[in-house]
């Protein structure tokens, strides 16, 4: 009963306009009085303690580094390294925004960060090529979906922070689903883009321009391999890795391809200020409404309930991944994930599914849901881009969605698809 109420509340006060933050902690309030003689100071002592961690100092440095490398040059060498190699493809410039994104993803660690960067340089070359706009922006918008999935990722490292699973382990299982995320996307995009009548943006890739486009872009290829290199191999944390990426960032912006301004660079620590804030806002009160669910043991009646529903291993998980799927369409990755990993890990430990596999699906359902309307927060980020209504980019999003979609099927059901690569470190 408790957990009708606590849920109907938080579902109900979405849909009258309160902000989400506030809705997590409104109904925790609410519901409290109702079922037990716990004192509110909990909601306060849950959410201080929520945000009190180490790990999660991750998530502004990962946000600041976004912000500086999308204005320090770094996004634009990127462009021009993937178009020097794939413009002669059908659809080059859809292809291009693809693999510049999970380039970006690589540095970035954010939807939002990877869909903004990209878009606002390769939308405007989409539209001087007479690209259909709305297909133009709906790429760049499922294109910034492999930003959470390609490690460093933000919402995998509040995932590792909410069940104790391993950070590293995390990122190294996102690497497969998230190349394969790319590829279905780069597969979706050149059959459209057939259909559409959109012919290759350029001739076969010459040497010399690859070479030089690629000399260019160098020192924003070295990112990942310094801060991934640097976690995989034990030199420092995520959260130190984290503070090495905005110093880097920084150091390359600035003093290498001098696009880096004092303005931009407040620019970028403002941006970073308020987007941190809301995140830390929802983080500790989702740490709340998940404190008050453990204690009132909810997770394990959940998961005893669904277990007793049917102990069909394949089923279970596809009602988690419609569930999750349906939730992303309207709730932040953030605070869905705080509050529904306690609930799901416990049915899909008793399936042999392990923590790291689960952090995978989670999170990739949860990207899904950000080029899925009504929320849809990377639909919202390219309409702003192109100029684009987010009504017209509903029917090409669709098929994007839809590779997206295998590729979880994939991931959910392969272990292998996230297990291999962490196997193969640990021997």
């Amino acid at each position: 009963m408790e957990a009708l109420v606590l849920f109907g509340l938080f579902m109900f006060m979405l849909l009258i306009g309160v902000p989400i933050g506030l809705a997590i902690g409104l109904s925790v309030v609410f519901t409290i009085p109702l079922f037990t003689n716990i004192n509110l100071m909990l909601v306060a002592q849950q959410s201080i303690v929520g945000v009190d961690s180490f790990p999660l100092m991750a998530i502004p440095f990962f946000i600041l580094a976004g912000n500086i490398m999308s204005t320090g040059g770094v996004a634009k060498r990127l462009v021009n390294l993937a178009n020097a190699l794939f413009s002669f493809v059908t659809g080059g410039l859809a292809v291009v925004a693809t693999v510049t994104s999970l380039f970006f993803a690589a540095i970035s660690g954010s939807a939002v960060a990877t869909t903004s960067a990209v878009g606002s340089f390769l939308v405007p070359e989409m539209k001087k090529k007479n690209y259909d706009v709305p297909f133009a922006a709906s790429v760049v918008a499922a294109a910034g979906t492999v930003g959470v999935i390609i490690p460093p990722s933000i919402p995998l490292v509040i995932y590792a922070v909410v069940v104790g699973a391993s950070i590293t382990d995390l990122f190294i299982a996102g690497i497969i689903p998230g190349f394969l995320m790319g590829l279905a996307l780069i597969i979706a995009n050149i059959l459209m883009s057939k259909k559409l009548g959109i012919e290759a943006s350029g001739s076969l890739p010459k040497l010399m321009d690859v070479l030089v486009a690629f000399r260019e872009a160098f020192w924003a290829l070295l990112a990942p391999v310094i801060v991934l290199g640097g976690i995989y191999s034990g030199i420092f944390t995520p959260t130190e890795a984290a503070v090495v990426t905005v110093v880097y960032s920084v150091f390359v912006g600035a003093f290498i391809y001098k696009e880096l301004t004092w303005a931009s660079l407040y620019k970028s620590l403002y941006d970073t200020i308020v987007v941190n804030g809301v995140t830390t806002f929802m983080v500790g009160l989702s740490c709340a409404f998940a404190g008050f669910l453990s204690l009132q043991h909810i997770p394990t009646s959940l998961a005893s309930a669904m277990l007793e529903l049917t102990s069909n291993k394949i089923v279970i998980l596809l009602m988690i991944n419609v569930f999750l799927l349906i939730i992303g369409t309207f709730i932040d990755n953030i605070p869905a994930t705080i509050i529904l990993s306690p609930i799901f890990l416990p049915v899909v430990s008793e399936l042999g599914v392990s923590a790291t596999q689960l952090g995978i699906i989670i999170t990739m359902n949860l990207a899904i849901g950000f080029i899925t309307p009504p929320y849809g927060i990377n639909l919202f980020v390219a309409s702003a881009v192109s100029d684009v209504p987010m009504e017209k980019m509903v029917k090409p999003i669709l098929w994007l969605i839809f590779s997206l979609l295998i590729v979880l099927m994939l991931v959910t059901y392969v272990p292998e698809t996230t297990m291999f690569l962490v196997d193969l470190m640990k021997k």
